[in-house]
């Protein structure tokens, strides 16, 4: 079974490994450190064939320094995942249908619009290292919009509404899993390509992060995609664990509400403390598998796993691939 999983904090990782190098801390090496859920190794273990790396700048660093850390987190991503030889850079969508035997696509994210501000030259420029997807906001407000946890709960600015209408025009996601309340629904007014790339239900687990059942048919009515997400936070209310059976629960509520063809795969490795038992890195996908065999025919399985996102990416109607 091969798996697209829409959002890992590998990179954000690497950096902070990176500059600890210089108070003599120890590297960290996308092949096989054992300190990344989603190094290379584990990603074959597991049967991923697309992974996205998400490029996540802290807002509360200064802002002249948050273009640096990002375009850091980029070099890192070309240098060390792109520098296995069986990752390939999934520049645009079509290239997941040429990937061969044994390859891993890679797709470079923006998670939170801070890296750039309000210059749109830099956002320009991201788009052409390679970028497919951009969550206006992490927790935060910023130039484009509020996130979850801004107690204003404002929606999107002019500036959010243009950076929406410029990843229309090149095919690249608007993700809303950080955004908030009100900027998500100015979002489904705008976006041609929404996504949240690691969500679950509020329905099962009361937390902002997650998306309430009006959000969750309007993703599905705009032909969106909600990947579920593995913190344990998400999953179980006020806890720090959770098994794979707690998790498809927040499955089966997306199913109730008519998602069969619209849910996807977003772990969050790298980005998350706790994990769900037996989820502990990307290696341990086929415990997942293996329990969404047991109550779904193969085909929805597939459709968990992978299908649904060839069927939703940017620009592709119908999805033709060989993985």
């Amino acid at each position: 079974m091969q798996i697209i999983d829409t959002h890992c904090d590998a990179l954000l990782k690497l950096q902070v490994a990176k500059r600890n190098e210089l108070f003599r801390g120890k590297p960290l090496h996308f092949k096989d450190a054992e300190e990344l859920d989603t190094n290379f190794q584990r990603l074959q273990q597991g049967g991923v064939k697309v992974q996205f790396f998400a490029v996540f700048v802290h807002p509360e660093l200064p802002d002249n320094e948050k273009w640096q850390h990002a375009l850091e987190q980029v070099d890192l991503f070309y240098s060390e995942v792109l520098g296995q030889p069986l990752m390939k850079h999934i520049r645009n969508w079509e290239e997941i249908d040429t990937l061969g035997p044994g390859e891993i696509g890679a797709v470079l994210a923006l998670e939170g619009a801070d890296a750039f501000g309000n210059d749109l030259a830099k956002l320009r420029h991201l788009y052409r290292l390679g970028v497919l997807s951009l969550g206006l906001t992490w927790n935060f407000a910023n130039l484009c919009a509020d996130g979850v946890g801004e107690p204003r709960g404002g929606g999107l600015t002019l500036l959010g509404k243009q950076v929406v209408q410029l990843n229309n025009d090149h095919r690249v996601f608007t993700d809303v899993s950080h955004l908030s309340l009100a900027g998500f629904w100015e979002v489904m007014e705008l976006a041609d390509y929404p996504i949240a790339s690691h969500s679950n239900t509020r329905k099962l687990c009361e937390h902002p992060r997650n998306l309430d059942d009006g959000q969750i048919e309007a993703m599905f009515s705009r032909n969106g995609l909600i990947d579920v997400v593995f913190c344990p936070e998400f999953i179980n209310p006020g806890s720090q664990q959770a098994t794979i059976e707690d998790l498809l629960r927040h499955i089966e509520r997306l199913c109730t509400l008519g998602g069969e063809r619209h849910i996807g795969l977003g772990s969050d490795f790298d980005g998350i403390f706790d994990h769900v038992t037996g989820l502990e890195n990307a290696s341990a996908y086929p415990n997942l598998i293996e329990a969404l065999q047991k109550r779904y025919s193969e085909t929805q399985v597939e459709r968990f796993a992978f299908r649904n996102f060839l069927a939703h990416r940017p620009g592709i109607r119908e999805a033709s691939s060989k993985i």
